[in-house]
């Protein structure tokens, strides 16, 4: 297949255009380098891909119109990626998520129309479901209470894609992440955060008692996912889902801290602050509806995804 990737530089992003690369697929990725963290570091993750033949970069700012009006080529597929990614940051300076988020958005999904391009999967986000009380989180939950600008970004997209869906009979499946980890991983997560800061001999920041939890999914699982839901749309007609892609087994921030510890074989040297506004108590994901859809199946370990990145990180810290 021809097939744009937006964010194609991003954690998620480099790690989807490798396995479409992998597969034999003709990739296109677009991004902007977003300074959020260094340049350099997504300079990294795309740099093997620049030789193959079969991947076309291109770099550029979704939320510039005539840039995504003049893009070329023609496309079976689109897998937009691209987004100002971060809680927090987004109550400190909401404007650039709502322009990259929203209206990067529409312009992709007006260029897609006028290319005749039908086929779309967009990266949503577990943050839609705010604080839930309910869990674990199905798609089918009421999620008009989002408690940051970026998730207000992400439940408006869902929205706008159905738009454009009903009108014009674009394909749509929406996956909404599940606090993804794994080698690339945003410098701004926690697993990596924790990582760089124990081996560096300084005390973890946990905010909160600890009791807060994530449903971390690895990477690899993640991108399975990405590849289930893209056969899905391609197969099928008169799509429009949202789908969770996460792991069903929240981990406990306590937790977590003390298994990073314990997989660098280090003691414990935590510093408590308060919980920060704009994060949620729990992620937990009802992956039901994805086994059923495309036999989505998360098979990694908390153990085995941490060792995995902790052995990435000493190869590639930066």
């Amino acid at each position: 297949m021809k097939i744009l990737i937006t964010g194609c530089a991003g954690f998620i992003g480099s790690h989807v255009t490798e396995h479409l690369l992998e597969e034999g697929h003709y990739v296109t990725g677009i991004d902007n380098f977003d300074p959020f963290y260094p340049r350099s570091t997504k300079e990294n993750n795309i740099r093997e891909f620049l030789t193959n033949q079969d991947f076309c970069f291109i770099e550029g700012d979704i939320t510039d119109y005539a840039f995504v009006n003049d893009l070329g080529g023609c496309f079976d597929v689109v897998i937009h990626l691209a987004a100002k990614a971060g809680v927090r940051p987004s109550i400190e300076n909401p404007l650039p998520y709502l322009l990259t988020n929203i209206n990067g958005t529409h312009h992709i999904l007006e260029w897609m129309v006028r290319k005749k391009i039908s086929k779309l999967v967009f990266a949503s986000s577990s943050s839609v479901y705010g604080n839930n009380q309910k869990t674990p989180f199905s798609e089918s939950d009421l999620v008009d209470h989002p408690i940051s600008p970026y998730a207000a970004t992400k439940k408006s997209c869902e929205l706008i894609n159905y738009t454009y869906h009903h009108l014009y009979n674009i394909d749509i499946l929406n996956l909404r992440f599940f606090t993804v980890y794994g080698p690339r991983q945003r410098p701004d997560l926690a697993i990596h955060k924790f990582v760089k800061a124990i081996l560096k001999n300084e005390p973890v920041t946990m905010y909160g008692s600890g009791d807060t939890a994530r449903d971390y999914t690895f990477i690899r699982d993640t991108v399975n996912g990405v590849m289930g839901a893209l056969d899905y749309v391609m197969n099928n007609g008169n799509v429009y889902e949202i789908v969770n892609l996460g792991n069903n087994h929240p981990v406990k921030l306590s937790e977590l801290v003390h298994s990073v510890y314990n997989v660098l074989g280090k003691n414990p040297d935590i510093k408590r602050l308060p919980m920060q506004p704009g994060d949620v108590d729990i992620t937990y994901a009802d992956i039901s509806k994805a086994q059923k859809l495309f036999g989505y199946d998360p098979k990694t370990t908390m153990e085995e995804g941490l060792k995995v990145f902790v052995d990435w990180y000493k190869k590639n810290s930066f």
